[in-house]
């Protein structure tokens, strides 16, 4: 056999081994992709069976339609900007009357939000549904009440109609139901990347320099905390090794040591970063977590039911950051095509929109 014909046999069984080797990581570290099975993906996102092609129409016009706010100006887009990767692209959310976030709270993304355990930054709920309610009566957010709500809902003929189609004559049209119907809507807001294509069999979806990052994400300990298909939406403690340097930006961090961890998909999309939002550069907040977090190393012990857990702190190069940033944009997923919708006409009986301080 020739020698350039054995160095390529050689290269070839390199590479094979290697993405073998990265993939037997993978599984270890609990890093899961999104499932290429449509029946499989709908199991996920759909457990309860409560998704149709009328509900998520109707989902996705209450989600652009500011009349969901007692402004009328706002809508759920406001903050989570389909456009912009899911979020407002600010460090704080600005709500009603230019109010900001009393706790300087960064707006998280509602792409792949369906695969989180927890929503809002302190995890208080733990599903889509529950958390729709929550910016829509919120009086520094949409400051709607469910009355009104359910009124200026009830008004839109078009709505009603809409509203008995997708669900049958005897539906009630409140908060809970229009929260329901818009995240039926964020139920669909799903991003495979190149990372899923990689990990669902696809060897080439990632370039040498994207798999040594993915290898570094793994040993340095992110998937302690960045694990699963959402690469985050878990609760986790936070400042483990040192003090997050913007702190004292806001007062979440006073009340709690929890925070929900963000998902890493779309990640290049996201800034800024944090729950704060004080970080605009992505390799400055790789930087960061290595600085203020650790990770966990468990090992079993011989012959023995015990395991052994070492609590590391992270320690990245220069080389490990561009690494780890390398990997982070192939996260970067296939959005799912949004048609701004053409929203229906008020009637005389819609209330009118309230601005001013009353």
């Amino acid at each position: 056999m020739k020698p350039l014909t054995l160095l390529l046999l050689s290269t070839i069984t390199s590479t094979l081994l290697a993405n073998s080797s990265l993939i037997e990581d993978v599984k270890k570290a609990e890093l899961k992709p999104i499932p290429t099975d449509k029946k499989e993906l709908n199991r996920l996102i759909d457990p309860k069976g409560v998704i149709t092609p009328k509900r998520v129409e109707l989902g996705k016009k209450l989600y652009f339609d500011p009349r969901v706010s007692k402004s009328g100006l706002i809508s759920c887009n406001w903050c989570h900007n389909l456009g912009l990767g899911g979020v407002d692209g600010v460090p704080k959310a600005i709500g009603h009357k230019w109010s900001p976030n009393p706790h300087y709270l960064n707006s998280p993304t509602v792409y792949n939000a369906v695969f989180f355990k927890r929503q809002f930054w302190n995890g208080r709920s733990a599903t889509l549904e529950d958390q729709a309610q929550g910016p829509i009566q919120a009086g520094v957010e949409m400051a709607m009440d469910h009355n009104l709500l359910a009124k200026r809902i009830k008004s839109i003929p078009a709505y009603v109609d809409e509203f008995k189609k997708a669900y049958g004559q005897n539906i009630k049209i409140d908060l809970k139901s229009v929260a329901d119907t818009i995240a039926i809507f964020e139920r669909t807001l799903v991003t495979p990347s190149r990372y899923d294509d990689f990990l669902n069999g696809d060897k080439n979806a990632l370039s040498a320099r994207e798999k040594k990052g993915l290898k570094t994400f793994i040993d340095k300990g992110c998937v302690t905390c960045h694990k699963g298909i959402a690469l985050g939406g878990v609760m986790r403690p936070f400042e483990l090794h040192t003090k997050y340097k913007f702190r004292d930006v806001g007062d979440f961090l006073k009340t709690n040591k929890m925070l929900k961890v963000p998902t890493l998909r779309n990640i290049t999309e996201t800034a800024p970063y944090f729950h704060n939002g004080q970080i605009w550069n992505l390799r400055d907040a790789i930087k960061e977590m290595g600085k203020v977090q650790v990770a966990y190393k468990v090992n079993k012990e011989k012959n023995s039911n015990k395991f052994d857990i070492k609590i590391m702190p992270i320690s990245l190069t220069e080389t490990d950051v561009d690494n780890i940033l390398a990997f982070f944009k192939s996260l970067k997923g296939r959005k799912p095509t949004i048609i701004y919708p053409q929203l229906p006409e008020s009637s005389v009986d819609t209330p009118k929109p309230i601005t001013d301080s009353k």
